[in-house]
């Protein structure tokens, strides 16, 4: 029987693989998510326990993400919109109404899982920490507002949030004044705490190493996002999936991050 043997193939990029944005996502979310409990689950035993809960958001706008994301509307957008039409209705003489000037297909919402990682402790199951991975439908309305409601109320509770944002698009939950726009973002507000601590990451840098914490007077856990997101990227071998010479999912890069993707692309 063959047995195909992976090479430990590394994405190009030393950060975040921008071609990983695209119809790639849903499967690196939820690895990513399972990688980082993997990591942190050493780190924090016994006295807790990392758990991935999910939740479901549903995106009204899909077709934002047709597809990129959603195979269901892209194949629903094209279709033939003779599919769609009414059906033949007749009208007594004299009573025929005006034909429409526009017509578009309904799309229903679409009911997205959310994965987070969830630190609690383990004698009584007490929310501790949250990290959560944004998904696109927690950077666009409705689910923007959705979600900052929910870090609210986690922030009220006194829980820790940790925010990993590695995906360009869409408008960014995280935002300050003298914050320079960035390709990615992980940012952390700790609870009974009036202030976030925020990592930005440009498209050229490796993802940082940041810390996890827990209950005081218990010190913080470091979490290596860059090897979390290598060993996702070697166990799915998405080196397969990718085609390198053609340009990332959007959003568009500028003209000088264009040409450093080419180069690492080969």
């Amino acid at each position: 029987m063959f047995v195909y043997q992976n090479r430990m193939q590394m994405s190009p990029f030393p950060g975040m693989d921008p071609y990983l944005e695209g119809d790639l996502w849903p499967d690196v979310h939820h690895a990513l998510a399972a990688q980082i409990r993997r990591q942190l689950m050493p780190l924090i035993l016994p006295k807790y326990v990392a758990r991935i809960s999910r939740y479901i958001v549903e995106d009204h706008f899909p077709e934002s993400e047709a597809g990129v994301m959603y195979p269901d509307v892209g194949i629903l957008l094209g279709r033939s919109w003779k599919a769609l039409k009414e059906p033949a209705i007749v009208y007594s003489e004299g009573n025929t109404p005006a034909p429409p000037g526009f017509s578009f297909p309904v799309i229903t919402p679409v009911e997205v899982p959310v994965p987070v990682v969830e630190i609690r402790d383990a004698a009584d199951n007490r929310l501790i920490t949250a990290v959560e991975i944004l998904s696109p439908v927690n950077k666009r309305a409705p689910g923007l507002e959705t979600y900052l409601q929910k870090r609210r109320r986690l922030h009220t509770a006194g829980v820790h949030f940790l925010e990993i944002d590695l995906l360009r698009r869409g408008t960014r939950p995280t935002q300050h004044p003298n914050l320079e726009k960035t390709a990615y973002l992980i940012a952390l507000t700790r609870a009974n705490q009036a202030q976030t601590d925020v990592w930005p990451v440009d498209l050229r840098a490796a993802l940082p190493v940041v810390p996890v914490p827990l209950s005081a007077p218990d010190p913080d856990v470091l979490l290596d996002l860059q090897q979390a997101l290598r060993e996702v990227y070697q166990d799915a071998a998405y080196h397969l999936s990718i085609d390198y010479s053609v340009v990332p999912p959007p959003p568009e890069l500028g003209e000088e991050d264009m040409g450093w993707v080419r180069e690492l692309g080969g």
